[in-house]
């Protein structure tokens, strides 16, 4: 809970920016006393950062800080919490607004300000800047960021429509703005991709109230994690669909690999958990948007931890783990989630099942399965 002397601090992300600046700019003018604090990285190449501070009259300050190590994102967190303590320090600010620049996810940002704000930063919320007209191009767009000139760091190997994705799924409110282009199909899409945000209108009085609402850094980051994301449900209207493909039998590694080009092109966003019959003890995350994905180990399966262990293992985890619980395979599943326009589930259905183990492939058990083609070797293991 926020004490009094905290300063209320919401951020505002989204790749689409004239989104973000509108929501920002509302903000502004819904909460007397707000000011808003941008890190502009476009410069970033040149060495340095823009830093921006206004309100709703207008611009406040404007100075460069350095990069951190070459990195524009590490000279944001450098320069972030400082500049907000000196807005608590520095008179009657009501609320600060950070408004990220572009391919900028709040997660890092929300988790620097709550582990270093102490009792005098407290994020209230976070809010991602929605455009439906660009949900999908946006998620669609397999580009990498360096491409479009979005790149936070030389090293950032991010696309624009994995970024899109999590700035969208993080967020517990989407606020919309305006857009005579978007119809049923762009708010079905939205809907069906985090069904749990609150949606507001940009225009509205909620987005103020959403600004003060309050913020769990910690179950959010839980909410991500492959191990226990609360993972979007069947769903089929204004021709998007979302098919939930739910097993407990594991995949053979080589004919999963052979499948990846497909099934990544079969939905704009496909996300979960998995597991491989080489690789029974791994938990493995899946992660695509826009043509590209991501595969990494999430850690063990809670099944293969020793008793000792369990104690160590947080309460969400643990439920997340006794909803998918086989007598036989413990927590170890395939859980994946595919939404897109035109969704064709029978033809995802019938091959992600062809790529599970066979019956004859199933039945020397996890000592023979350990034996079979290591196909994933050159993602896992690279990663």
């Amino acid at each position: 809970m926020r004490h009094e002397h905290q300063l209320p601090v919401v951020i505002v992300a989204g790749l689409h920016s004239d989104a973000r600046t509108e929501v920002v700019d509302r903000l502004l003018a819904a909460v007397p006393d707000s000011v808003a604090l941008h890190h502009d990285l476009t410069g970033a190449p040149d060495g340095s950062v823009l830093r921006l501070i206004r309100d709703a009259e207008g611009t406040v300050s404007r100075d460069e800080t350095p990069l951190v190590n070459d990195c524009a994102c590490c000279a944001l967190r450098e320069d972030l919490v400082p500049e907000l303590e000196r807005l608590a320090d520095g008179g009657p600010t009501r609320l600060a607004v950070v408004e990220l620049w572009d391919s900028v996810e709040p997660k890092a940002m929300a988790e620097v300000i709550a582990g270093h704000g102490g009792d005098r930063l407290a994020v209230t919320n976070v809010i991602t800047a929605v455009d439906p007209a660009l949900v999908l191009p946006y998620l669609a767009n397999s580009d990498d960021l360096a491409e479009a000139g979005l790149a936070a760091a030389p090293t950032d190997q991010r696309t624009v429509g994995d970024t899109w994705a999590r700035q969208l799924e993080y967020a517990p409110v989407l606020a919309l703005v305006d857009n005579d282009g978007a119809d049923e199909e762009d708010r079905a899409l939205l809907v069906q991709l985090h069904p749990t945000a609150r949606r507001v209108a940009a225009d509205s009085v909620e987005l103020a109230r959403a600004a003060f609402a309050g913020f769990d850094v910690e179950a959010a980051a839980a909410a991500q994690h492959p191990a226990c994301a609360l993972l979007p449900h069947d769903a089929d209207e204004a021709g998007v669909a979302t098919f939930v493909w739910r097993r407990h039998r594991p995949f053979h590694p080589e004919r999963l690999y052979a499948a990846l080009e497909d099934l990544c092109c079969a939905a704009a966003r496909s996300r979960g958990r998995f597991w491989l019959a080489d690789r029974p003890d791994t938990l493995l995350a899946w992660d695509a948007a826009g043509g590209a994905l991501c595969v990494e180990s999430a850690g063990p399966w809670l099944a293969s931890l020793p008793d000792a262990a369990w104690e160590m293992v947080p309460p969400l985890r643990k439920a997340a783990a006794a909803l998918d619980w086989h007598p036989e395979h413990g927590d170890c599943c395939q859980h994946l989630v595919f939404t897109s326009p035109g969704l064709d589930r029978e033809g995802l259905e019938r091959l992600l099942d062809s790529c599970l183990l066979t019956d004859a492939e199933y039945a020397p058990g996890r000592e023979a399965w350990k034996r079979l083609p290591a196909a994933f070797d050159s993602l896992l293991d690279a990663a």
